[in-house]
């Protein structure tokens, strides 16, 4: 395996080297970026679900662990401009880091696309200095410029699909936010 991948670096192109290295850096950021959020919107949305149950329970307001406790301490009323403000503050914070999975999912196929139209131009090139140009030496040359493109499909898949799990796990955290913020407003009025 390792003599296959050593071959295929030394016949490549260092365009199609550069090209898959950006590749590998994209796979790699997608991961971490998924990884990071997804901890981070868990921890959140853990703290305020225990929020909400707190307030079904009968609480008047939210507890330490909610993002609109910490709006609530800058102001003397609540009011429901206030919170709205919270609440897009955190729809904002919740989904940090969606539009670097959506560039990459929609950048990493084109990336990988022109890494292989390098490698068949230089493919074709390398067949125009030979005199006879067989299945035999077209097939595998061809073949090998398609990894740049299969690795480009395979990263944009991992991005794509991230993307909208951080996505959901960002609407789950709003919603219970948004639900907080109206049980604040419905306390305050019959209050």
């Amino acid at each position: 395996m390792i003599d296959i991948v050593v071959g295929y670096i030394d016949r490549s192109s260092p365009i199609t080297i550069f090209v898959l290295g950006l590749l590998s850096f994209y796979l790699f950021l997608t991961v971490w970026t998924f990884v990071y959020r997804y901890l981070v919107l868990g921890r959140w949305l853990k703290r305020e679900r225990e929020s909400m149950e707190q307030m079904h329970m009968g609480a008047s307001t939210v507890t330490q662990g909610s993002v609109l406790k910490t709006c609530l301490k800058k102001s003397v009323a609540i009011s429901a401009s206030l919170l709205e403000m919270c609440e897009y503050a955190a729809t904002r914070e919740a989904t940090k880091g969606l539009t670097l999975l959506s560039l990459i999912a929609s950048t990493s196929p084109f990336i990988g696309l022109f890494g292989t139209v390098i490698s068949i131009l230089e493919a074709f090139a390398g067949l125009g200095t030979q005199k006879s140009a067989t299945l035999g030496v077209v097939a595998p040359a061809i073949s090998e410029a398609l990894v740049a493109t299969a690795a480009g499909i395979f990263v944009a898949i991992f991005a794509y699909s991230f993307h909208l799990i951080l996505k959901r796990r960002a609407y789950e955290l709003t919603t219970v936010i948004a639900m907080q913020k109206e049980m604040l407003l419905a306390n305050k009025a019959g209050a």
